[in-house]
């Protein structure tokens, strides 16, 4: 099964309930929802009221991502906001295992995100506690960035580990995704796709989604 995840961080946040609300009609999975807080990463996006608001009227699975210190403190705040799925990173948990199993206690999937210059190989004792590793193919932070090439040889690297821990996770990727790469990226063993100005910068979001959709369909 391969997932569409539209980021709603790259949307017209005047009009979020709108733009909610097209993603219910398209042929999107999930909604990802990033949230920064500038100290983690470089800017600031939103926090809890606006992650209510899209819940509010969401009426498909929160894939919340966030790219926050210390995290642990707000997993049962998202969880309450109805997040399906909590992504922290790699990088922001000094007790990584008891971080994933707290998001498991609370009743959601439980993913871990790594940036750019780290080491897929770093994941090897958790990959048997979570359900997602997310892959950020873009140094995190800001919307519209370029795909790091490199990424391909990450995938390969983490399939491998995948295989020889014997484990089952999705993966996700995070940046630059478009439909000049969902194929080869599907290809590579991508499981779900995160894609934020490819198509809410598009002249139709609902088909641009839809032709991602088709695209990694492989």
């Amino acid at each position: 099964m391969k997932y569409i995840a539209p980021s709603v961080l790259a949307a017209d946040f005047g009009n979020l309930q709108q733009a909610v609300e097209m993603l219910n009609r398209s042929k999107a999975d999930w909604i990802h929802v990033d949230v920064m807080d500038g100290v983690f990463v470089p800017n600031i996006s939103f926090g809890m009221p606006v992650v209510k608001a899209i819940q509010r009227h969401a009426q498909k699975p929160l894939d919340v991502h966030l790219m926050i210190t210390d995290p642990d403190r707000y997993l049962e705040d998202f969880q309450s906001l109805g997040a399906d799925r909590i992504t922290v990173h790699y990088e922001a948990c000094p007790h990584l295992h008891r971080s994933v199993q707290r998001i498991r206690e609370l009743g959601c999937k439980a993913g871990v995100a790594i940036n750019p210059h780290t080491s897929v190989q770093l994941l090897e004792n958790i990959l048997y506690e979570i359900d997602l590793v997310l892959i950020m193919s873009v140094n995190p932070g800001f919307g519209g960035q370029k795909f790091i090439d490199h990424t391909y040889q990450k995938l390969q690297d983490l399939q491998q580990l995948i295989q020889r821990t014997n484990t089952s996770v999705l993966i996700e990727v995070d940046g630059g995704v478009s439909s000049q790469n969902a194929a080869k990226l599907s290809q590579a063993g991508v499981n779900a796709f995160v894609a934020g100005s490819f198509v809410f910068k598009s002249i139709d979001p609902a088909h641009t989604i839809a032709n991602l959709k088709q695209a990694v369909a492989v």
